[in-house]
Order: structure tokens, then C-alpha cells, then sequence
């Protein structure tokens, strides 16, 4: 991302952040990375922090981790979010198919189902402030919302390429946030004295070739998304990366508690030494 985009982003977000004095000491963010099912690890993250007594005060996320940080900063507990999802592990709930011209599918069912969670329509609503990060195809640029609709630039946070169709809101269309920052930590690193990154997507290094263009399209993007994700591991404090996670399918629901577990473990022994 070019220095005058993130200046951009950055004093969009600064605008809101500021407005309800987040600029503080003693504050705590959490950026929740990208990872389709493989996010389900950042539910035990949260217990982590709930048996810490350890309550954040910004937030951010990308793809997965998007719904992940605006369910969290709703007030859902990590057993409700959890129960969100146990009611629905049909993955045809998530996705449907589309005539595959901009993506095999489509997000609209996953939406209505979100917006059945969610307690509040607007980021503004959120009981912790919540940054959602997303990729403007149109512009070529990283974007993170403070403000506004929450279902809506939730899903263009989780629109994969060629996986999921762009997702267009106003006048630009727009796809997952991974594409360039699958570790949202540069959205808030200036709103917080202690950063915890949730990387949920280690590469899978025993990787073998299928005659796929889904599976090839999602080898692709992990690549990509491990070499994007170094910069902003850098920026945090603590990084939570539960390597049980990586030969993990990102579309296998059925894996949520297992996930759930792998957050667990990786986030109770690198937050271990974590003050209140």
C-alpha cells in the first residue's frame, strides 16, 4: 500500500477513534486475520481473554476474522458465537453458486444470516470500536471502515477472488481484505498500547497439487497472503498463530470446535505472560 493511502485510511479511521477517546494509554487492540473456517480459532482466542479478564478496547479484522471482531464487539460471548455457527454448518448456508463470470459464488445467504446475529446494524453501534478492512478492486487500494452498514462491508471484507463475487458498495466493488493486509494490524496500531495479531492462516507446507481452479485459486491466495501478512505481524506485540491450523480446509465447518481448540492452546501459551 502506497504511504498516501494508508495517511488516507488512517485519518478516516483517526476521525472516529478520536471523536470517542480511544487515543490512550493502557489500551489493548486485537486484529483478527482472514482464513474462511480456519477463523473459528480466533472464538478461542476470545476465551483466552475472558478467563484472563481481559476486556479490548479496539478491534479489527479481515475476512473471517471481520466476523469474528464485529460479533465479538456486539457483546456476543465466544459460546454464543460459537452457537451461531453450530446451528448452521451446511456450508450451502454460507454460499451459493453463481453463473461463475465474476466468482463461483455468492455471499448473499451468508449475509442475511449475519445480520440475524447482530444485535446492531451499524459499526458506529458496536460496544468496542471495530475497524473492518476490505480491498478496493476498483481502486487498487486497502480500505478500513469505522462506520456505517456492518453486513454489507463485511462480506466485501470476505469476498475471496475468483471464489466469492466482488461485493460493491456505493460506486466501487470490492474483495477480500487478505489481498493485501491479511493481518489487519495497521488499522489500529496507532489506536493502542498493546496489539495482539490472530494469524489464522500458517502456509501449509505439505501442499499437494489438485486439478482444481477453486483449489489452485486458494493455494494461490495463501501464498500471497504469506508474504503480506510479515509487515503487519510486525507491528504487534503478541502474535497468536496456531500452527495445528495449517493443512486445516478454509471451507470445512464441520472443524469448529477443533479450531476453536487449535485458537485455544496457541493463544493460552503466547498470551501466557499478558498483563491485565
Amino acid at each position: 500500500m502506497k504511504a498516501s493511502q494508508i495517511k488516507n485510511n488512517l485519518a478516516t479511521i483517526n476521525g472516529l477513534l478520536k471523536r470517542i477517546g480511544l487515543l490512550k494509554q493502557d489500551s489493548l487492540g486485537v486484529a483478527f486475520g482472514g482464513g474462511g473456517a480456519k477463523g473459528f480459532s480466533h472464538i478461542g482466542t476470545m476465551m483466552v481473554l475472558r478467563d484472563l479478564g481481559i476486556r479490548p478496547t479496539v478491534l479489527s479484522g479481515v475476512s473471517a476474522g471481520s466476523v469474528a471482531a464485529v460479533l465479538y464487539a456486539a457483546g456476543l460471548t465466544p459460546a454464543e458465537i460459537r452457537e451461531c455457527f453450530v446451528e448452521s454448518r451446511n456450508l450451502n448456508d454460507f454460499r451459493e453458486w453463481t453463473v461463475p463470470k465474476d466468482g463461483f459464488f455468492k455471499l448473499d445467504r451468508f449475509a442475511k444470516l449475519l445480520e440475524s446475529w447482530l444485535p446492531v446494524k451499524n459499526l458506529e453501534e458496536l460496544q468496542i470500536p471495530t475497524v473492518v478492512c476490505a480491498t478496493n478492486l476498483t481502486r487498487g487500494t486497502q480500505v478500513g471502515w469505522c462506520k456505517g452498514e456492518i453486513v454489507p462491508r463485511v462480506m466485501a471484507s470476505c469476498s475471496m477472488p475468483v471464489i466469492f463475487k466482488p461485493w460493491k458498495i456505493g460506486s466501487y466493488y470490492y474483495v477480500d481484505g487478505g489481498v493485501m493486509h491479511n493481518l489487519p494490524a495497521w488499522a489500529i496500531r496507532n489506536y493502542c498500547t498493546t496489539l495482539i495479531g490472530c494469524n489464522c492462516s500458517p502456509l501449509d507446507r505439505t501442499y499437494k497439487y489438485k486439478d482444481s481452479i477453486v483449489d489452485i485459486a486458494l493455494r494461490a491466495f495463501s501464498l500471497g497472503m504469506k508474504a503480506n501478512v510479515v509487515a503487519d505481524m510486525n507491528l504487534c506485540d503478541y502474535v497468536v498463530i496456531p500452527r495445528a491450523l495449517e493443512q486445516s480446509n478454509v471451507f470445512d465447518l464441520a472443524s469448529l470446535d477443533r479450531n476453536i481448540r487449535y485458537g485455544y492452546e496457541a493463544a493460552a501459551e503466547t498470551l501466557k505472560n499478558l498483563k491485565k
